[in-house]
């Protein structure tokens, strides 16, 4: 019975879960932002604990690895590969978006026939993070960034329906008003989503090389200084 250990920190939440073949037992969230770095192995710590498990009977770690959150995508990324390097475990990634995919289905949401679900998820400015997938949460095109106009997503709306969530959707309600988009709130990458997603790839045996993994940040990380800084 395969015990997987999630971790999510994409966003400015930071998330764990413990999944036993594809089942959720114990799951923890932090919503304060810029906790990642002194929360999340204190999440890990209390959700072993909770369950009464031990961390050498994990039989991978599995992380959301981009785009997002620099800083988070390093700390999350970080801890997944430390703890496999210590306990000789194998790694699992995800792309945030498609766990947040994957959130937006297991939360109940039935989409119509044929739609199109897209993950939003902030990239600062009117820019997002995206990608489409259908229902059987297959990717449909690639992970782009999107600079947000009334024209984004044209060619798909004219399709049919497209469900738009996660942080970035509030830039698009703005300015999309095509009878076709859909906006669903309240949907959040979480470690939780990953569960299935991990088992399935656990069985197939698709692992990350821990030695060489690095996150997904799809954009350069770019540094910036207050504007009241006196040299």
């Amino acid at each position: 019975m395969a015990l997987i250990l999630c971790i999510e920190t994409s966003t400015t939440v930071c998330s764990v879960a413990l999944a036993r073949d594809g089942r959720v037992l114990v799951a923890r969230r932090e919503d304060l932002p810029n906790s990642h770095s002194t929360r999340l192995t204190v999440l890990i710590e209390e959700l072993m604990l909770e369950a009464g498990l031990m961390m050498d009977e994990l039989a991978a770690v599995a992380v959301s690895s981009g785009p997002g959150s620099y800083t988070g995508l390093r700390i999350g990324v970080s801890v997944a590969k430390g703890l496999c390097f210590a306990l000789q475990k194998p790694l699992l990634a995800f792309s945030s978006l498609e766990v947040l995919a994957a959130a937006f289905l297991q939360s109940g949401n039935a989409p119509e026939d044929g739609a199109l679900l897209c993950p939003l998820m902030d990239a600062r400015r009117m820019e997002v993070y995206t990608a489409f997938f259908n229902s059987d949460m297959q990717m449909q095109g690639d992970i782009h960034a999107e600079i947000v106009s009334g024209e984004s997503f044209a060619a798909a709306l004219q399709q049919g329906p497209v469900y738009f969530f996660g942080d970035g959707s509030d830039k698009c309600r703005v300015v999309l008003t095509h009878p076709n988009a859909r906006f669903v709130d309240e949907v959040v990458p979480l470690a939780a989503a990953m569960a299935p997603l991990a088992q399935e790839r656990l069985s197939r045996k698709q692992f990350e090389d821990v030695a060489y993994f690095e996150p997904f940040y799809l954009k350069t990380f770019q540094a910036t200084l207050p504007r009241n800084k006196v040299f």
